[in-house]
């Protein structure tokens, strides 16, 4: 049985993955990933990630316009990923508080960031937490 924590990791996996390989279709991606056992069956997995991707277009304006002074191009693949679902879970998720969102999030960072990438992810999601919240 995974921890909330390792599933968040996973989906968070799922959605860096992406990043590299856009012309498959998200749903390949997560049937591969379940096939070879890089991530578990589980149904937070399944949900968060995909709910992630399939509301990219609605998450990736909200993360735009608190990265100020930054453009969506210079932002890390992971940092993109972890703030991909933080504000997933934010604005999507309404059984998960804001904070332990936010938290997650950075400690996705400490393990798969650097420290700017752990305060700036850290900024943006404080700042989407007070405006959209």
């Amino acid at each position: 049985m995974l921890t909330r924590r390792e599933e968040r990791e996973q989906a968070f996996c799922l959605i860096f993955e992406k990043e590299f390989n856009s012309e498959t279709e998200f749903s390949e991606l997560y049937d591969l990933a379940l096939e070879t056992e890089i991530i578990s069956d589980s149904k937070f997995v399944k949900e968060l990630s995909f709910k992630t991707w399939e509301n990219v277009a609605e998450i990736d304006p909200v993360i735009e316009k608190y990265c100020v002074g930054w453009k969506m191009s210079r932002i890390s693949k992971v940092a993109l990923a972890v703030l991909r679902l933080a504000v997933c879970e934010m604005l999507y998720f309404d059984d998960i508080p804001v904070g332990v969102s936010i938290n997650e999030a950075v400690e996705l960072c400490k393990k798969f960031a650097s420290d700017e990438d752990k305060s700036f992810v850290n900024g943006v999601l404080s700042s989407v937490s007070k405006e959209e919240n």
